[in-house]
């Protein structure tokens, strides 16, 4: 999510079309990530299936907001967000 801070950023500075391409494949990849750690934190995965064997857990509890607000959840929500206003953009652009 921080390389499209700058890509963002870079696009309102300097206003162009060509920000859609470039940010779209970083926020696919990192929703399916996202995505991906949802399904481990709310043990619809098996543990096994996660790559993180030493350290802290994928599925420990680091923040919880109302009971199910969690950070795996906050990333899929504005990974969702942003792919959404994504796919809104182009269609705009389609229109114009």
């Amino acid at each position: 999510m921080y390389p499209l801070v700058l890509i963002f950023l870079t696009a309102l500075i300097y206003p162009d079309r060509g920000v859609i391409k470039f940010s779209t494949p970083l926020v696919v990849s990192g929703w399916v990530i996202a995505f991906y750690h949802n399904l481990l934190y709310y043990k619809i995965l098996p543990e096994s299936a996660s790559p993180c064997m030493q350290g802290i857990s994928c599925t420990t509890v680091q923040l919880q907001w109302l009971g199910f607000i969690t950070i795996p959840l906050l990333s899929l929500i504005g990974f969702s967000l942003i792919l959404s206003t994504l796919v809104l953009l182009k269609r705009e652009f389609r229109n114009e």
